[in-house]
């Protein structure tokens, strides 16, 4: 019981944290970096990237369009800021000296990026991190999205 009661009073290592997405498809993976991200800091910023950049960098149109993701995203209980990410706030370092994030919270499928390791060095410099949460195996924006098409062609 007692090891009960530690953990509930634990507090979180970080007072504010930043995760950034596309969040279209919103689905179970989705939930689940979130909470981790929360779990983790007081106080958790999302960023919801514009639909500009989603097809400038996945080379696709979103299905959901920026601002019903940001309504989606920011009623979330795990969330308690949505913000828009433009070009102007892309780079993690812009986005640091606009939030002030003690860390910056992504799945582990970027992990193993150089571009990240350069980044996590420069925020390390700032006095912020970069932690990496496990990807929930089985569930994709991409799979759903491909599910979604091959319906359609066979209607």
């Amino acid at each position: 019981m007692d090891r009960l009661k530690d953990i509930i009073n634990q507090e979180p290592p970080y007072k504010v944290g930043y995760i950034a997405g596309v969040f279209d498809l919103f689905h179970v993976g989705h939930l689940n970096l979130l909470k981790k991200a929360k779990e983790r800091c007081h106080f958790l910023i999302v960023g919801i990237l514009e639909d500009e950049l989603v097809m400038h960098f996945k080379n696709i149109i979103p299905f959901i369009s920026q601002e019903e993701r940001r309504t989606i995203i920011e009623s979330i209980k795990y969330v308690d800021q949505a913000v828009l990410v433009s070009v102007d706030n892309i780079d993690k370092l812009k986005a640091w000296e606009i939030y002030q994030f003690d860390c910056l919270f992504s799945g582990d499928d970027w992990k193993d990026e150089p571009s990240w390791d350069k980044d996590k060095d420069r925020l390390n410099q700032l006095g912020s991190n970069i932690e990496f949460f496990p990807y929930t195996k089985g569930t994709s924006s991409t799979q759903i999205r491909q599910s979604i098409q091959n319906s359609a062609k066979k209607s």
